[in-house]
Formats: structure tokens, C-alpha cells, sequence
């Protein structure tokens, strides 16, 4: 196994590998899985670099195309050639009939935006009564302060899924089904209180109820990476930016929840 590595396709194998279960797997431990499209970004970007790196030098260069000029060219080699020309065309064939072949599986459920939000939760290490909760920062500090916050804690950690436009247009936003939600939509935001946008975004996708589920959400809990104020914060940064104001707790059903 050693010798393996010490050669220049063999680490170049052993990167690749390691950055795809990286990315695949380590990543997804510990925030949400990565979209297919990403990966194959990411893992094209190592790929290039690698090449830039194994032909950077002629030595490494010679060594590294060795073993392929010997199955191509190898008189010795002749099986292994059959085999290439064989299970190439063949995985090209399999991958490309699963990728376009119908789907007897049953349809995504639909979606309720708006689950019923449970009267308290705990959030780290303490109790929270939903019921009747306003948002502390509206009353405290500087607003622009607190909506600078919110936008620096956006943009670092939501953009990549709800979208610099707040539409539900990220960069992975393809890659979940169902989409994250556009909190430009009248539908969203707009019609939640803010104590329940603090609940759906510290609790996310493993927070909701079991009722009426399977709710589909990769949402991750962001408790567990933000404090209590950050919350606020962003989600007065939501409705300043998509343009709504949240719903009041003495406002009827019936009432516009947004601008």
C-alpha cells in the first residue's frame, strides 16, 4: 500500500477520495448535505488541480502517465484493455439510463409552510415561551445596528441556501427538494409572528412536529451555531429586506400579514 501512495497516481487517487468522502459525508455530519452539483464542482476544482500539480514537473509528469501508457500500449496488458473497453461503455450506459428513466416512486408530499409552532421550547439551556414573544431587539439598541448584525449573519451562513435576492435561489438551493423557501413570497414570513420564525430557524428541520409530516426539511438547528440575539437579529434583517412586516399577536386571521 505504501508504495502506492509514494507514487504520483496513487496520491492523486488518495485525494480525490479523501476530499469526495469530505464532502460527501464529513460535511454533511455536521451541517446539510451537499447537492450533487456541488460536489461534482468541488470535486472538477480538485481534479484541475491536481493535474496542475502532476505536471508541474517532468519527472512526476513521466511517472505519473506510466501506468496508463502501460495498459494502453503493454502487449502484456491486453485483458486489462479489454476489460477498459468493455466497462466504460457499459458505466457510461448504466449511469445515463438511471438518470433519465421514469420514477415509480410516489410523489414529494405536499408541503405546509406553516406548521403549527409548539407555546414554548427550550433553547440552550432554557425555557422560551413562544406565546405572546416579541422581539427583543426591536426595543433595544440601534436598529441599524441590529439590522447590520442580521445581514453579516445572513450572509454567512443562509445566503448559500435562501439566496442573496432572499428568493430561495442559492448556490445549493437546487440540490434540496423541496426548495428553501422565498421569503419574498406574501406566503412565508409575512404571515408568521416573529416568535415563530425564531423557532423555525433555531429548531430547523429536526425541530418540527411529527403531525402531519414528513416535512422534507434540510434545515439545519441553528441553536447550535447562534446565539440568541444573532437570531433576532437576522430575522429583522429578513423582513427589512424582503420588505414585510411580521404579524402582530393582536392581529386577526384575516388581517395583511406584509406590506
Amino acid at each position: 500500500m505504501g508504495k502506492y501512495l509514494r507514487h504520483p497516481l496513487g496520491q492523486s487517487v488518495a485525494v480525490l477520495v479523501s476530499v469526495y468522502l469530505l464532502i460527501k459525508f464529513g460535511i454533511a455530519a455536521v451541517s446539510a448535505p451537499v447537492p450533487a452539483s456541488v460536489l461534482l464542482q468541488y470535486m472538477v476544482t480538485v481534479m484541475v488541480g491536481l493535474l496542475l500539480w502532476v505536471s508541474d514537473n517532468e519527472e512526476r509528469w513521466a511517472k505519473f502517465k506510466q501506468p496508463m501508457h502501460r495498459v494502453m500500449v503493454d502487449p502484456e496488458q491486453k485483458v486489462a484493455r479489454a476489460v477498459l473497453l468493455l466497462a466504460t461503455p457499459l458505466l457510461v450506459a448504466f449511469v445515463t439510463f438511471d438518470r433519465v428513466r421514469p420514477s415509480v416512486a410516489a410523489p414529494v408530499s405536499f408541503r405546509s409552510i406553516h406548521p403549527a409552532p409548539p407555546g414554548q421550547i427550550d433553547f440552550q439551556g432554557r425555557t422560551l415561551r413562544l406565546t405572546g414573544l416579541e422581539n427583543p431587539l426591536r426595543s433595544r439598541g440601534s436598529e441599524d445596528e441590529h439590522l447590520e448584525e442580521g445581514k453579516r449573519i445572513y450572509y454567512q451562513n443562509c445566503v448559500a441556501c435562501h439566496g442573496d435576492g432572499l428568493a430561495g435561489l442559492g448556490h445549493y438551493s437546487q440540490g434540496f427538494n423541496p426548495v428553501p423557501l422565498s421569503f419574498q413570497d406574501v406566503g412565508t414570513i409575512a404571515q408568521l409572528t416573529e416568535s415563530v420564525v425564531f423557532w423555525r430557524i433555531a429548531k430547523g428541520g429536526p425541530g418540527l412536529p411529527n403531525e402531519g409530516g414528513p416535512w422534507n426539511s434540510a434545515m439545519p438547528a441553528w441553536e447550535d451555531f447562534l446565539s440568541e440575539d444573532d437570531i433576532w437579529a437576522v430575522i429583522m434583517f429578513l423582513y427589512e429586506q424582503a420588505g414585510h412586516s411580521p404579524r402582530t399577536w393582536g392581529e386577526e386571521p384575516g388581517e395583511e400579514g406584509g406590506h
